[in-house]
């Protein structure tokens, strides 16, 4: 796909092509915002994470085109083939059309269909850790115009260590051996299901399951593991128990605004700050209470 680097994109930079690229807070919080997304998007299709990000990153100024503002395309993808809502404005040629999509995970899940067309077919040759390859094969392969595209994608990917996020270790290594159906008594068989919400990952303790024991399956640290979910390192698990594999939000989902929870006999605060994915501290304090406060059944608790 012909595309050119737009003048936004150099405004950000401030940068000619040999220049040497400085590290920007609002690129640092582009990536921070969809590096989940974009290591989904590896576990599923097996395009590198970094490759993902630098390229949304590049393409998009980090969010802040016009084409995210008005269509959640992260990725300057055309209309080509494309029966969904559009946009249009000038590049290549004037007044072309443009993919619109209703949300940035939208975005990037059409970038990694797009990439599994013939023309990128050599590219699945090569391992996820080499972006260096994948970066010189989009170019090669003829995804953008820009002579020096595949020296911007890795630059950005090790101006802000984006490889990090190739390597199948922590939550994205588990996630990547439960992306499939396993029979049973396979090796994978007794792994836990992971699930996504909340912009976190987690999972439900089986009897007999300690920090210790799910943070080896993880590849996680148990201490980590416990403070996650504001637990003691030694605690017992109980079967049925979430168990987050990173830390927690302030809030709930957005879904979440103006639908307090009503509290159920048997809830406790902890209860309800795990089953919506946000710290109790946090609960406390959306909720004026102090520490020795307990739910009390019928209780309307703000959760966002």
């Amino acid at each position: 796909m012909k595309r050119t680097i737009c003048f936004l994109l150099f405004c950000v930079w401030g940068l000619s092509a040999g220049a040497q690229m400085q590290w920007n807070a609002q690129w640092q919080s582009y990536i921070a915002e969809y590096k989940d997304i974009a290591i989904e998007e590896m576990m599923k299709h097996r395009i590198p994470a970094s490759i993902t990000l630098a390229q949304g990153l590049l393409e998009s100024g980090a969010g802040m085109s016009e084409l995210v503002r008005k269509g959640n395309n992260h990725f300057g993808i055309k209309c080509h083939d494309w029966t969904g809502a559009r946009t249009y404005r000038n590049d290549d040629e004037e007044g072309e059309c443009f993919r619109v999509y209703r949300s940035a995970r939208e975005s990037f899940e059409d970038h990694s269909r797009f990439l599994l067309r013939e023309r990128y077919k050599r590219l699945y040759a090569l391992a996820t850790t080499d972006y260096r390859g994948w970066a010189r094969g989009l170019k090669e392969c003829g995804y953008a115009t820009d002579p020096q595209y595949a020296t911007k994608l890795i630059r950005l990917i090790e101006l802000y260590q984006l490889y990090r996020y190739d390597s199948a270790t922590g939550y994205d290594h588990f996630m990547a051996r439960h992306s499939g159906n396993y029979p049973a008594g396979t090796a994978n068989a007794r792994l836990h299901p992971i699930f996504r919400y909340n912009e976190n990952y987690y999972l439900r303790a089986r009897q007999g399951d300690t920090f210790q024991s799910i943070a080896q399956e993880v590849e996680l640290s148990a201490r980590a593991l416990a403070r996650a979910n504001e637990r003691d390192l030694h605690e017992m698990l109980a079967e049925g128990d979430i168990v987050y594999l990173k830390k927690k939000r302030r809030r709930a989902e957005r879904a979440f605004k103006d639908r307090p929870h009503v509290v159920k006999a048997g809830e406790s605060l902890y209860d309800i700050a795990q089953r919506y994915g946000i710290r109790l501290k946090s609960l406390y304090q959306m909720n004026g209470l102090g520490e020795d406060d307990q739910a009390r059944v019928g209780d309307r608790l703000r959760v966002y």
